[in-house]
């Protein structure tokens, strides 16, 4: 399996066939292979890769990388696989694994939008806005009566929204940029400028 981590440089669109197609530019990597993580040792199979080096980190942190001679990372991300001993500890990861043409799943963080109503969070159409309607942007009947008494769980209603863990799934790889460790992905991913993103090879690639 293919996997880095990388930053979202922001959205442009590039030309292909005469057809715009809109992008998102990654800086992906490099990244190093820090631990890995087996079933006898841990209870599963995982990679753990940095992303980012530092002068300065916790001394917790400081052992944790000093223990296999490598410089502190700002971020350290695991990613399952099948066979960890296909990694070597101090590997250095490199977006020019992936190729044009690969399918690839995206995980970001979407941005956050603080306490938000129904209509905005939700969806909801509202109410009419003209003809004497005093009834706007409300959330409306909530459905209950005397009995049950009480509001069923799950229902939508105004609150948190965003900042959430979300993944893109089968996003196709425009182009690759070693030299910059540039990734050019087709569509839109997680996440606002600046944030952090997970790529690795689909899950379940669209034949």
């Amino acid at each position: 399996m293919k996997m880095i981590i990388g930053r979202k440089i922001g959205m442009t669109r590039v030309f292909i066939n005469n057809e715009a197609v809109p992008v998102t530019v990654i800086k992906a990597g490099p990244c190093v292979v820090v631990q890995k993580k087996t079933v006898e040792t841990d209870g599963y199979n995982a990679v753990q890769l940095g992303f980012e080096k530092v002068k300065k980190t916790s001394k917790p942190m400081e052992g944790h990388f000093k223990k296999n001679g490598l410089e502190p990372m700002r971020i350290l991300r695991e990613f399952r696989v099948k066979n960890p001993d296909e990694y070597q500890v101090g590997q250095v990861i490199k977006v020019d694994i992936f190729e044009k043409g690969d399918l690839v799943d995206v995980t970001g963080w979407s941005k956050g939008r603080g306490f938000a109503g129904a209509m905005k969070r939700w969806g909801f159409s509202g109410g009419p806005d003209s003809h004497g309607s005093k009834f706007h942007r409300e959330l409306g009947s909530l459905g209950q009566h005397t009995e049950p008494a009480r509001i069923w769980k799950g229902k939508r209603m105004p609150g948190r929204y965003g900042n959430e863990r979300v993944t893109v799934r089968n996003l196709q790889v425009v182009d690759v940029d070693p030299e910059n460790n540039l990734l050019v992905i087709k569509g839109g991913v997680p996440g606002a400028r600046g944030s952090l993103v997970l790529i690795r090879s689909a899950k379940a690639p669209k034949k």
